[in-house]
């Protein structure tokens, strides 16, 4: 005798797997796990938030994480909300866009750590007051008072274009919160050294090309890292378009998001 319900089992546990193995699986409103949550309005990403750490997306290639009172910001540029003093700031390299003197001048106060590449040097010492530390790739950072933070530097550079190259020894970082990985690429191409890198809840890739990898080559590196979530970057601005981010969420095999850009 046939079954309809029996017989409508496989399909509908196969339409389950199928929706949940797509970018649009994810429950953008309950954690994956425990430690990791995805807030969202209407569609929109506001804030990524990995254990306690809340990381919103700034604009072009600006983070900002807060965890434990503590607040970090990546390559600061172009800031439109600054109301959040930095206690360290992360650059990947010397250019006008990371290294904007103007922009860590708004959320510097006194003993303020900056974490930077050798080419920023002259400029850094504008700012009054600041702890400054020179890095290339691959060094391990530890920040006085904050035990639950770690830092490694990663190369960051281009292969063929001539804007960063490999010797110049720029990077990008990983910043590990309570044994949470947040991968930020720093002005890059997709480089072989990213194929060792692991691990990572958090994934934020340059997508606007020209300077840096195109939507296609970051997707790449998505697929390749295979983190929890993969966000694109450096679009909007100088280069590079939502069309752009819209193109790398497509191809990334694993979960991406398009974060709204904080005000």
């Amino acid at each position: 005798m046939f079954d309809g319900k029996t017989a409508l089992a496989p399909i509908i546990l196969l339409l389950l797997i199928a929706g949940w193995g797509c970018s649009g699986g994810l429950n953008r409103t309950a954690g994956v796990q425990d430690n990791f949550k995805i807030q969202n309005e209407v569609g929109a990403v506001k804030s990524i938030k990995v254990q306690d750490a809340e990381i919103e997306w700034l604009g072009h290639a600006t983070i900002r994480i807060v965890n434990d009172n503590k607040t970090i910001y990546v390559d600061p540029y172009n800031l439109e909300d600054a109301s959040r003093k930095a206690d360290l700031i992360l650059i990947t390299h010397g250019h006008y866009d990371h290294c904007s003197i103007g922009d860590i001048k708004k959320v510097a106060r006194s003993g303020t750590i900056v974490i930077a590449t050798s080419d920023c040097i002259s400029q850094l010492r504008k700012v009054e007051n600041i702890s400054m530390k020179i890095v290339g790739p691959n060094r391990s950072i530890e920040i006085p008072n904050m035990p639950w933070l770690s830092i490694k530097t990663v190369p960051a550079y281009n292969i063929a274009k001539m804007f960063h190259s490999k010797e110049n020894d720029w990077v990008g970082y990983i910043i590990e919160i309570n044994g949470s990985r947040i991968y930020i690429a720093g002005d890059t191409d997709f480089i072989p050294e990213m194929k060792d890198i692991k691990g990572i809840e958090v994934a934020f890739l340059p997508v606007g090309g020209t300077y840096t990898m195109n939507a296609e080559e970051a997707a790449q590196a998505a697929n390749t890292m295979m983190p929890k979530v993969a966000v694109p970057i450096h679009y909007g601005t100088i280069v590079g378009s939502e069309k752009d981010a819209q193109k790398f969420k497509t191809l990334c095999r694993c979960n991406a998001e398009i974060m709204e850009k904080v005000h």
